[in-house]
């Protein structure tokens, strides 16, 4: 199978000058959203047990490090930019590397939309002139993104640590706030459990496992270094510390601001409680509360915008040198951006924000992201069995349970999409029948050319 290196654009490349702050970065930016500050009510109403609940967040936390460890194996031994696609593409086929190729793209640019017109409705109640101009904000934030990272990887890379530091230090300050101050403001701590609504039995494996449902959902992102593995400086070592680090450090953080939030509100309060963030934040600064949580969610929603941005551009261009998107999305300028699959993937989001489609696209696209992650992990075993002898600068520890529990979990959790969302799933599963068509004509104006 042809290497993706061996079709470089004729124009510029990609610059190898992105360090492990960079991954670490681009990894917090891209997981840590909106999930974490809304999540914790939907799963303290399924187990409103405080034992139980934080034992749900830690068990997604090792979900993503089997996944970590698995595509970093996969990464290091081949470091090429455009996240999943071109490790799929290599060990799976052109097909099975396509279908995960426009997902991901499709998705992640619907995601952009989502980050930005959930930053757009946050700005308005701090400034009245910006009230019910929230898609506006939003496409002004990607038109601005996409200009400054258009100069080049360094200035998206600035971007992202500085973005990324600032989301960091307002939630860890949030969480030490709510852990100092709880005492004084809440004379009694959260209950061990709940008095009431703790399901038994069956029906507490079926709340355990919707629950963590929402919570692998939070933890996701991870995989963002991997879209630029060939733009960091020794990949071999670099991509997994990033990784494996990163996930570590979002677990510490979720950790903590899930015990924080259970200090300041008992988890029965909690349950069901849409905003729990908010919640808490009135309840220790007072009416101030909603300002300084809005204030922390648009430096968190502004890391996560430039993060995937910048990740979305990879895609259709690991895809072109592929010969699976159109040749001119290979073009590359001086400082490192790929033009032409950088703005199409802003035209593309700025079309589900003016069109007010991205929550469809990415309901749609939900099964087909775990399914992406599945094949993803399916890899690592074709290629220890096809290349063995191949250098792997990093190899995944307790092999093959590692990535077997990786797969097993994207396989158990495709299931539950199924059975929880049958219809979104089933439209997924018949866009893909519906892609091969699109496949093989792309296929075939490539072979043509």
């Amino acid at each position: 199978m042809n290497d993706a290196r061996s079709n470089a654009p004729p124009s510029g490349r990609l610059l190898q000058v992105l360090g492990v702050a960079f991954g670490l970065a681009v990894l917090v930016g891209n997981t840590i959203g909106m999930g974490i500050l809304r999540t914790p009510g939907e799963v303290a109403a399924r187990v409103p047990s405080v034992p139980l609940f934080m034992a749900v967040w830690a068990v997604g936390a090792i979900y993503a490090l089997l996944g970590a460890l698995t595509v970093a194996e996969l990464s290091a031994m081949r470091p090429l930019s455009g996240g999943q696609f071109p490790l799929v593409h290599y060990a799976l086929g052109p097909y099975a590397g396509f279908v995960t190729g426009w997902t991901d793209w499709l998705s992640t640019s619907g995601s952009v939309a989502a980050v930005a017109i959930v930053f757009g409705e946050y700005v308005g109640p701090l400034i009245a002139a910006f009230v019910g101009h929230a898609a506006m904000i939003a496409s002004s934030v990607v038109v601005l993104f996409a200009v400054l990272q258009w100069r080049g990887i360094r200035f998206g890379d600035a971007a992202q640590r500085y973005t990324s530091l600032l989301k960091a230090l307002s939630l860890v300050t949030l969480a030490i706030v709510a852990l100092v101050m709880s005492g004084h403001h809440i004379p009694n701590a959260a209950p061990s459990i709940a008095s009431a609504g703790m399901p038994s039995g069956v029906a507490l494996a079926g709340a355990v496992i919707v629950a963590l449902q929402s919570v692998i959902y939070t933890y996701d992102g991870w995989t963002g270094p991997v879209y630029f593995a060939e733009e960091i400086q020794d990949p071999g070592r670099a991509i997994p510390r990033t990784m494996i680090g990163g996930v570590l450090l979002v677990m510490v953080m979720y950790l903590l601001l899930n015990a924080a939030f259970l200090r300041v509100i008992p988890i029965r309060e909690m349950a069901g409680d849409p905003f729990v963030a908010a919640s808490a934040a009135v309840r220790l600064f007072g009416p101030k509360g909603d300002t300084v949580l809005r204030l922390v969610m648009l430096v968190s929603l502004i890391a996560t915008v430039n993060a995937l941005q910048l990740m979305a551009s990879r895609v259709p261009y690991a895809m072109s040198r592929a010969k699976l998107f159109p040749k001119m999305f290979q073009r590359v300028n001086a400082g490192g951006t790929p033009v032409p699959a950088h703005f199409a993937s802003a035209a593309l989001a700025l079309l589900f924000i003016v069109t007010n489609t991205f929550d469809s696209v990415l309901a749609l696209l939900a099964f087909l992201f775990v399914a992406n992650y599945a094949m993803t992990f399916s890899t690592l075993f074709v290629l220890r069995i096809r290349e063995p002898l191949t250098p792997r600068p990093f190899r995944v520890p307790w092999y093959p349970v590692v990535p077997g529990l990786a797969v097993a979990g994207s396989v158990a959790f495709m299931v539950a999409s199924l059975v929880s969302d049958r219809s979104n799933s089933m439209r997924a599963l018949a866009l893909v029948a519906l892609s091969w068509p699109v496949y093989r004509l792309i296929r075939w104006r490539a072979e043509k050319d």
